[in-house]
């Protein structure tokens, strides 16, 4: 740790703990993440809204731009074909699989995804795709071959449909057989279509020795998989996963911008919850997602005038930012889930800069690393109520984040500090003394940099 760390350590701020419970022992993962995680940015496609044409040949043509944004992993909504039997409005779930090794023939072929994930790593951008191994479709090949691979009703005699999720049928993880045909599905895309990972759908209604036993075979072909679970359980991260939803952080925004949570609750969540998990796991931290966007609202409903304050939380708090297609230009309305309902992507939008800045603000400083976790420390300040104020830090590189969680202007100031050092702003360039005033806007943020 550099001289400055130690000597801000001393004056001002306060370390958290690992965990509330000291006697508590400390989750380890076995799992290494790939250097390329540090910086990265993940990046949601849902390819069927995201253009006119819907299809992989469309998206194709925006490959440039996104790369130009700085966007490292490509994550794609399931791109099998759906189901038809109890199918959803007119086009249907995309998560109601009825075949685990072809393409939604409404997107395009193989050959066009492959396309598209070639020329991805052209840019050197990561492709995963969605993975529904919960569950099929109620028509899906394997019900229709193996119906001993589901879980049966005893009353109906029928497919048991999980969370009332009628148009799909649940898999039983007791049958080896049907295991043993869902990692040969998870090796054809790696093996034939060269992807980089998998998202997997509601990971913990699945076993985590199933999870850990497709790793295991996977990471034969490809050791650099990146796994992310759609879940919040550390026992999915000791062996078979690298990431996972920031579920309880996400809920804690929308408190904040609700009035329901403050700072207090902040600071309960990066002293005691971040740390339920293994040092070398990353959240990924999000404001909105398909089903956030579809289901609760756009961040804009829900966040309001803390929108920009959020997003730009989640760059600089431990753990991989997330964009949903459309966020970084300000689109603002909930697509639909089952119909076709296209994203308004717009010439020009201050928003496109602002992520691009964000992305920038991650991959210039190592302090902001998704895997060298260092967690963070908070800088008492004289607003506490209102300002949640933090620092990360690697080597000589030093980011300290200011938040002002409240709706009127702060004049705050760094407590018990007799260091003078300067920092820059990095959305503006301003220079800022570290024993300064700083005065804070009303729902506002500064990000300093040295």
């Amino acid at each position: 740790m550099n001289k400055l760390i130690i000597s801000l350590l001393t004056f001002g701020l306060t370390l958290f703990v690992s965990c509330t419970d000291k006697t508590e022992l400390k989750l380890i993962s076995n799992v290494d993440n790939p250097e390329w995680v540090a910086d990265a940015v993940i990046y949601e496609v849902n390819i069927r809204q995201f253009t006119e044409e819907g299809t992989f040949n469309a998206f194709y043509n925006h490959l440039p731009r996104l790369n130009e944004m700085g966007v490292r992993i490509l994550w794609f909504m399931p791109i099998h074909p759906i189901g038809e039997v109890e199918r959803k409005g007119a086009l249907g779930s995309y998560y109601s699989i009825k075949n685990y090794k072809a393409v939604n023939p409404e997107f395009g072929t193989i050959e066009d995804f492959k396309r598209v994930v070639d020329k991805a790593h052209e840019f050197g951008m990561k492709v995963i795709i969605d993975w529904v191994a919960n569950h099929t479709s109620r028509d899906a090949e394997w019900l229709n071959n193996n119906p001993e691979w589901y879980i049966i009703d005893s009353v109906t005699n029928k497919p048991v449909a999980p969370f009332e999720w009628t148009d799909v049928a649940k898999l039983d993880f007791n049958n080896q057989d049907m295991r043993v045909a869902m990692i040969d599905a998870m090796k054809f895309w790696i093996e034939n279509a060269d992807i980089d990972g998998f998202r997997c759908d509601v990971a913990s209604e699945v076993p985590v020795d199933f999870w850990e036993s497709a790793v295991k075979e996977l990471y034969t072909i490809n050791p650099a998989l990146f796994m992310l679970a759609e879940a919040e359980d550390p026992s999915l991260q000791i062996n078979a996963f690298n990431m996972y939803y920031g579920w309880r952080f996400h809920h804690i925004m929308n408190g904040i911008a609700s009035g329901k949570y403050n700072t207090d609750t902040l600071r309960a969540y990066f002293s005691r919850d971040i740390h339920k998990f293994p040092n070398n796991t990353i959240p990924m931290n999000f404001t909105s997602n398909h089903d956030e966007n579809s289901w609760n609202g756009t961040e804009f409903e829900r966040l309001k005038d803390y929108t920009r304050q959020m997003a730009a939380l989640t760059f600089v708090m431990p753990g991989m930012p997330l964009i949903y297609n459309g966020q970084e230009v300000g689109f603002n309305r909930r697509l639909e889930f089952f119909e076709k309902d296209i994203i308004d992507w717009k010439d020009s939008s201050d928003y496109t800069v602002f992520y691009k800045k964000l992305i920038d603000l991650r991959k210039e400083n190592p302090a902001l690393s998704a895997i060298k976790f260092n967690g963070l420390s908070e800088i008492k300040t004289s607003a506490p109520d209102k300002i949640f104020a933090f620092i990360r830090e690697a080597g000589d590189n030093i980011v300290i984040s200011i938040f002002n969680f409240s709706q009127e202007s702060v004049d705050t100031k760094f407590l018990n500090s007799k260091m003078d050092f300067q920092l820059t702003e990095f959305f503006t360039g301003e220079k800022i003394n570290f024993s300064d005033n700083i005065q804070m806007n009303p729902n506002s943020f500064k990000i300093l940099i040295r």
